[in-house]
């Protein structure tokens, strides 16, 4: 028997063996109720591979809709890369990392929605932009500090953006 074989078993016993509520999202479907809003403005990005083409002033103003339970919505215009204006419109979760003190805390976050605003020459230069609408996911690590919040942004393998912003 090929060695795969065994490996792919011994996967499929533990994930029959393993409790399926730890799986389960015990916040599912997410409340709509409001917790705080979230304004944020863009203060630095860097790109990765660095393009004379290449914008480092993205100019993003954004505004999330956060519930209880840390799932969130939000909406964000900024001007891409190559300086064209540009709206990501998504949905997302923060994940608690570390509280340092009482009013500090350190969270991961992760959005998923679409991007439009690559167009022209500039339209391949992101995946999946086949109608100048693409799919994009942004994970993050950021700090909350009373009402001001910041996050790293990282978006894909193109570069990163450092963003602040306040709580309502």
């Amino acid at each position: 028997m090929p060695r795969y074989y065994q490996w792919l078993g011994g996967l499929a016993g533990f994930w029959l063996s393993t409790n399926v509520s730890a799986f389960t999202l015990p916040d599912w479907p997410p409340t709509l109720e409001l917790d705080h809003i979230l304004v944020q403005t863009s203060l630095l990005t860097r790109h990765f591979d660095p393009d004379p083409e290449h914008v480092n002033r993205q100019k993003l103003a954004s505004i999330e809709l956060h519930n209880p339970d840390r799932w969130l919505a939000g909406a964000a215009w900024f001007k891409n890369s190559f300086d064209q204006p540009t709206w990501y419109v998504y949905a997302g979760r923060e994940f608690p990392l570390w509280q340092v003190a009482e009013e500090v805390n350190v969270r991961a976050k992760l959005t998923g929605g679409l991007l439009r605003g690559y167009k022209g020459e500039y339209r391949d230069k992101i995946p999946l932009n086949h109608f100048e609408i693409a799919p994009a996911l942004l994970p993050s690590i950021g700090v909350q500090w009373g009402r001001v919040e910041s996050d790293l942004i990282i978006f894909g393998t193109a570069g990163m953006m450092v963003t602040a912003g306040l709580r309502f």
